[in-house]
């Protein structure tokens, strides 16, 4: 079996981390607060059509927040950031950053694995996945703020 190619990827600086953070936090914190609405119970005790959109729109937005989180990671350490058309090339270029690249590696995938699920599925996801989604795309966030940091 050939090696995967290498992923494609663009050119960014420290300037273009900083505002791929900016995005990622705003991302995140767009999600917290619809993540809120997901919260609501209808008086049958079943969660309400509103709660079901808000759980997926929340896990919606924490994956939006992990792949911006990820750029900025990547243009700080790298001074490139991935730009395939599959997101899971991102995967494979933050494994590449010590320290803790795995693990920033793994929270990525954790969200790209609900990513389709959020944004295009009919069928609501629970409130357990939208809450590892939060804490995935939390873990991305301060991961970048990190490596800006160094």
């Amino acid at each position: 079996m050939s090696p995967k190619p290498e992923p494609r990827t663009s050119p960014c600086d420290r300037d273009d981390a900083a505002k791929r953070l900016n995005h990622a936090q705003k991302y995140l914190e767009v999600a917290e607060l619809v993540a809120t609405d997901a919260d609501v119970v209808d008086d049958d005790g079943f969660d309400s059509a509103d709660a079901q959109s808000a759980t997926n729109v929340a896990a919606s937005l924490a994956v939006l927040a992990g792949i911006a989180a990820s750029d900025a990671a990547c243009c700080a350490a790298l001074g490139r950031r991935p730009r395939g058309q599959d997101h899971r090339e991102a995967v494979r270029v933050l494994v590449g950053i010590e320290p803790n690249g795995a693990e920033a590696a793994k929270n990525l995938d954790d969200l790209l694995g609900i990513k389709d699920g959020a944004h295009y599925g009919i069928i609501t996801l629970s409130p357990d996945k939208l809450k590892r989604a939060l804490r995935a795309a939390s873990a991305l966030i301060d991961f970048a703020v990190a490596v800006l940091r160094r």
